[in-house]
């Protein structure tokens, strides 16, 4: 027996949820949750964050599923969902500033983000390659949201340059301008931070 494709199963699992099984969110959440969780991590770089916006992206499908629509693919709206809290966490992240008053852990390979994929490394020079890795994510870090969204979308999603026009309500021309200009300013921030 072949395996269903995700976006028919999603539809079927949405049609379910709609019609009020619950049981269809939950299937929902099983196939996509793990990796919304590493998308909102790469964006956020805040694994509580990424948890929590998680929760509530899931939470605001089930609150707005009469309004989806069955033409269309689930996961395009799941990220629009995500990407929009996301942005909202950015904007409440500028007004309200925090320090975290929790020490630092002496071993670097705690945490989700150190366990994302990343593209799987020669283990005779994973030190040189887990610092080159972090630069990457530092200047990732640095760039304006506007342009971190789609590359992260793009580079690590797998996502279409119209797919997330659709996820950031933009043209796709627009997508590929801004993943343009990230990678632009990417090159230049790593040129200058490694030698």
């Amino acid at each position: 027996m072949t395996a269903m494709p995700t976006d028919e199963q999603d539809r079927l699992d949405m049609a379910r949820l709609q019609r009020g099984d619950d049981a269809g969110l939950n299937d929902l959440m099983g196939r996509h949750s793990l990796r919304l969780v590493h998308y909102l991590v790469r964006l956020l770089h805040s694994e509580e964050d990424a948890a929590d916006l998680t929760q509530e992206t899931f939470l605001r499908v089930y609150q707005h599923r009469a309004e989806f629509d069955g033409k269309r693919r689930f996961s395009t709206w799941l990220y629009t969902i995500a990407s929009n809290l996301a942005r909202d966490r950015f904007r409440w992240r500028a007004c309200h500033l925090t320090v975290s008053i929790e020490a630092e852990s002496s071993d670097p390979s705690v945490g989700l983000r150190n366990s994302l994929p990343d593209g799987g490394a020669d283990p005779r020079d994973s030190a040189d390659q887990n610092d080159r890795s972090e630069v990457v994510r530092q200047a990732i870090a640095g760039l304006p949201v506007e342009f971190r969204l789609p590359l992260i979308l793009q580079e690590y999603e797998g996502h279409s340059h119209a797919e997330i026009g659709v996820i950031l309500n933009c043209s796709a021309k627009a997508v590929e301008m801004r993943v343009y200009r990230a990678r632009r300013e990417l090159r230049r921030q790593i040129a200058v931070l490694l030698p």
